[in-house]
């Protein structure tokens, strides 16, 4: 095992703590060779049974992205009818969504269920470990944009059978998620949603239970 200096280990801390979710960036390209670290982290991320179930689709065409953006916007407008009433609905139509339309390139990542055939070592007793895989991947590519100097975005509103429409994606593979890259002027201490006062960060010690549910680790319940 190559251990790391405690440099790097600060390095690595830092970038699990400041990394954030950002929707406005600057059209400047993003070069190809920070993509290609990019998508190298994401493919070097774990996966049950060595499964690997990612694709990546590059999306760059300035057609598509609109497409992807007013599919997107479409979304956030349906949602909107969920907080009528609840003194949140301002608050949600006020937040960025997405910057699918300025990020220079949004990145759809996908889950194949069918990678490595019938029999996935792991997979077979709990099937949701592929798309959980992926999700370690999206982190890797999150870490390695923030060490990259860019800023990444998750577009989590949209319906998948309208991406898988605009990508041409076939019918078995799972659209997981739409990551726009790029580079930002905007890149908050904060979460957005926290800064916004949507939620706040949980107290780690009161997530944590020993041995059974609800069993603090002091031995209190």
């Amino acid at each position: 095992m190559n251990r790391l200096t405690e440099e790097e280990k600060n390095g690595l801390y830092k970038a699990i703590s400041n990394r954030r979710d950002i929707r406005t960036f600057r059209k400047d390209p993003v070069p190809s060779e920070k993509l290609t670290m990019i998508l190298a982290a994401a493919h070097h991320a774990p996966s049950v049974g060595f499964m690997q179930p990612w694709n990546f689709i590059l999306v760059q065409d300035d057609e598509l992205k609109q497409e992807l953006a007013d599919c997107a916007d479409k979304e956030r407008r349906a949602l909107a009818i969920h907080y009528e009433g609840t003194g949140r609905e301002s608050t949600f139509l006020d937040l960025k969504i997405q910057g699918i339309k300025e990020a220079p390139v949004t990145i759809c990542v996908t889950c194949d269920p069918t990678r490595g055939g019938d029999h996935v070592l792991g997979r077979n007793s709990i099937p949701e470990t592929d798309t959980m895989s992926v999700s370690c991947a999206i982190q890797n590519m999150w870490l390695a944009a923030y060490a990259e100097d860019l800023a990444m975005g998750w577009v989590s509103f949209y319906k998948k059978a309208d991406v898988r429409r605009f990508l041409d994606i076939p019918p078995h593979i799972d659209p997981v998620a739409l990551l726009s890259v790029g580079y930002t002027d905007h890149y908050p201490d904060r979460p957005l949603l926290e800064l916004y006062k949507w939620r706040e960060r949980e107290d780690l010690q009161e997530l944590i239970y020993r041995d059974r549910w609800g069993i603090k680790p002091s031995g209190k319940k």
